[in-house]
C-alpha cells in the first residue's frame, strides 16, 4: 500500500515539554520530515512523519510518552493558488472523507507536498491515482 507511517505522540500542554519530544528524537538522529500539533489546554497531539517512526516510538515509551501509529497518505498538489483545492475537489466528489491533513517540511520536486489522513485510505488512495494525483511512495517522501 501507498502509505507513510505517522506518529501520535500525546503530550502535556505545558512549558517545554515539545521541547522534550523533539530533543529526544534529535539526540536519537530521528529527523522530523513534517508535524502538525493540535492543542487543548490540557494536552496536544503531535502529529509527525519521521524518518524512522519505529526507533522513535521506542525511544518515546522508554521517556513515558504515549505514541501510536497510523496510516497515512503523501500527495503531491500543484504549488499555485487552487492546486490544493482540485485535490480536495476530487476527494470530495468521491466521497472520501478528509479527517485531518498538514504540510511537509521538504519537497521532492516542484509540487507541493501534503498528508492526508482518510477514513478510508484504500477508497482514497484508489480515487486518488484515477484521478492522476500523484502519492509519493515512503522512500521518496522521507529521502531513502
Amino acid at each position: 500500500m501507498k502509505t507513510i507511517n505517522q506518529l501520535s505522540i500525546f503530550i502535556e500542554n505545558t512549558k517545554g515539554r515539545l521541547a522534550e519530544v523533539c530533543g529526544l528524537l534529535g539526540e536519537n538522529n530521528i529527523n522530523i520530515k513534517a508535524l502538525t500539533i493540535a492543542e487543548t489546554p490540557e494536552f496536544g497531539i503531535l502529529r509527525v512523519v519521521l524518518d524512522d517512526a519505529e526507533t522513535a516510538k521506542k525511544v518515546l515509551k522508554e521517556n513515558n510518552f504515549i505514541a501510536t501509529s497510523a496510516p497515512v497518505v503523501a500527495v503531491e498538489v500543484s504549488d499555485t493558488p487552487g492546486g490544493l483545492a482540485k485535490a480536495l475537489k476530487v476527494l470530495a466528489d468521491n466521497d472520501i472523507n478528509l479527517e485531518y491533513m498538514y504540510g511537509f517540511v521538504e519537497k521532492t520536486s516542484e509540487q507541493a507536498l501534503m498528508v492526508f489522513k482518510f477514513d478510508n485510505i484504500e477508497k482514497a488512495i484508489e480515487i486518488l491515482q484515477k484521478n492522476n494525483i500523484s502519492i509519493v511512495e515512503e522512500k521518496v517522501a522521507l529521502g531513502k
